[in-house]
This record gives C-alpha cells, structure tokens and sequence, in this order.
C-alpha cells in the first residue's frame, strides 16, 4: 500500500538542466552576428587603412615627423585647407538652409529642375567640376571677368579653393536638412505666427532649435567633404606653395617624389585634426539633443 508521503508528493520535474539553463530568445535575432560582421567590415574599411598610415609615418622617428609634418610648407597647407573647409562648410549652413526651405515649404515651375542641380556635385566628376569653376571664376571668365574690373579676383587664389569646397559642399546641408524641414510641417509656424511672433522670431525660436543637429550633421559633413577634397581645387587653386597649395596636393607632391614616409606624415596630422574636430562637432551634437530633450 502506497504511504500517504508518497500520494502527496509533487510530480516530478522531467526537464533537464540544460531546459533550465535556456537563454530567453532575443529581440533582435541574429545580433552577434551581424554585429561582428559590422566591426569586421569597418575595421577593414576604415580603421586598418588609419592605423597603417599611422604606422608607416612613425618609421619616420620623432624629430624627422616633426620636420616633415609641421615644416612651414605643410602648415601653410593645414591652414589653407582647414581654414577653407570650415569657411564653405559655414556658408553652406547658411545658403543650404536656404535653399532647403525653399524646396520644401514652396511650389514653383522648375522645383524638380532646382532639386536635381542640388544633386549635381555628387554625379559630377571633381575634374570637371574644377574645370568648370575654373572657367567661369577666371579673369576672362562670365563671373571673373567682371570681378576682374572690380579688383576681385577668385581663380588660382585661396579665394578659389573655398568656392571649390562651397560647390561640393553644398549637396551635404540641403539633403541632411530638408527632410527635418519636412517633418515640422507648417502647423507650428502658424501657430507661432497666431501668437504674434514675427518671421524672425518664429525662424529663431521655432525652427532653429529643430533643424539645429541637421544643420550641424550636413556641416560636419561639408567640412569633412571639403578637408579631403582634391580633384576640384587643383584646377581653381593655383597650387603656389605658402598661397593656394592644399595639404592633399601636397601629399600627392610627396608622393611624386617617391616620399612615402613624409607623404604618411603629412596625412596622420591630417587624419587626427580631423578626427578631433569631427569629435568636436559631434560632442555639440550631443549636447544639444540633451538640452533639447532636459531641457537644460
């Protein structure tokens, strides 16, 4: 006869530990794996090509670095190209604004047309870009010559390369904040114009705080665009050394020169300038989505 105990007891568990030990299902199947296939794909892309111009200029030793990469030469190419980046990436915020609220909150005949010249510097190839800058901006050119009669001149000056950076530059402000521009909709101007505040106002208070980690988006972009750029500001530049050379011709003059190392050397303080001052733009970026979301 079977004892009470027994009757009472609780069935037993017939899964295994290993039933026990299963891990719930993730939400995203097959993360591991594409995440690795990411960091290997962007490691081989991005991070090896850095590392290795990183390591071929410290065959150079310190002091020869130091001579070749922070000559009076390569500074004045450093200054020339930064300096130029940072101004047409500036004025492409402004005019790329522009330009991007025009294509969204208005209709007119040849809106299409507009947009697909925004376009146009991606499709161009930089050569003919440069050529064409060349021609117009020149002293005999439709814009040059009369800027010519003026006492301006653009072509083969450092006024030159930023009207180059401008040109390639401007694709990366207007196609990063127009869809921002899109989203808002008119329901918060008007609404804000209901309220008496004026064009200026409502642009500063209203839409500038939304548009404002786009436009610093299409910004760094233009910038980044504009530092690495050759093929376009070679024709229009002149490339007189200490005036109108930019740092890329000058590692492509290293280059010709059978100068691998300088040519590295000059291309690391190039690689970590930029890192720092895309790490900049970004760390504002940051802080303004904090701001906006705290709301301090």
């Amino acid at each position: 006869m079977t004892s009470a105990p027994a009757l009472l007891a609780p069935p037993k568990n017939n899964m295994g530990r290993g039933s026990r030990r299963k891990r719930a299902r993730s939400a995203m199947p097959g993360l591991g794996l594409t995440l690795g296939m990411t960091l290997l794909w962007l490691g081989l892309l991005v991070l090896l090509p850095m590392a290795a111009v990183v390591i071929r200029s410290m065959s150079l030793g310190p002091s020869h670095f130091a001579e070749v990469a922070f000559s009076p030469r390569a500074l004045a190419a450093y200054r020339l190209s930064f300096g130029a980046a940072f101004g047409a990436a500036a004025v492409n915020g402004v005019f790329g604004t522009l330009i991007a609220w025009v294509l969204v909150r208005y209709s007119f005949p040849g809106k299409r047309l507009v947009s697909a010249l925004v376009d146009l510097p991606f499709a161009l190839p930089t050569a003919v870009a440069g050529i064409a800058l060349t021609a117009i901006y020149s002293n005999t050119g439709l814009v040059g010559a009369e800027l010519a009669k003026a006492g301006i001149k653009i072509a083969y000056t450092p006024a030159g390369v930023v009207v180059a950076m401008i040109f390639i530059g401007l694709p990366f402000v207007v196609r990063t904040i127009e869809p921002v521009l899109a989203d808002l909709g008119k329901d918060i101007e008007e609404a804000a114009a209901t309220l008496g505040a004026g064009r200026i106002t409502i642009f500063r208070r209203v839409l500038l705080p939304e548009i404002m980690p786009a436009l610093l988006t299409g910004f760094a972009l233009a910038f980044a665009r504009g530092v690495g750029e050759y093929g376009s500001v070679i024709f229009i530049a002149g490339n007189m050394p200490f005036q109108s050379e930019i740092a890329p011709l000058l590692i492509v003059t290293q280059l010709e020169q059978f100068d691998y190392e300088g040519a590295t050397a000059i291309a690391a303080v190039m690689l970590v300038v930029s890192f720092l001052m895309l790490a900049a733009i970004n760390a504002i970026q940051a802080r303004e989505r904090k701001w906006r979301s705290t709301g301090q």
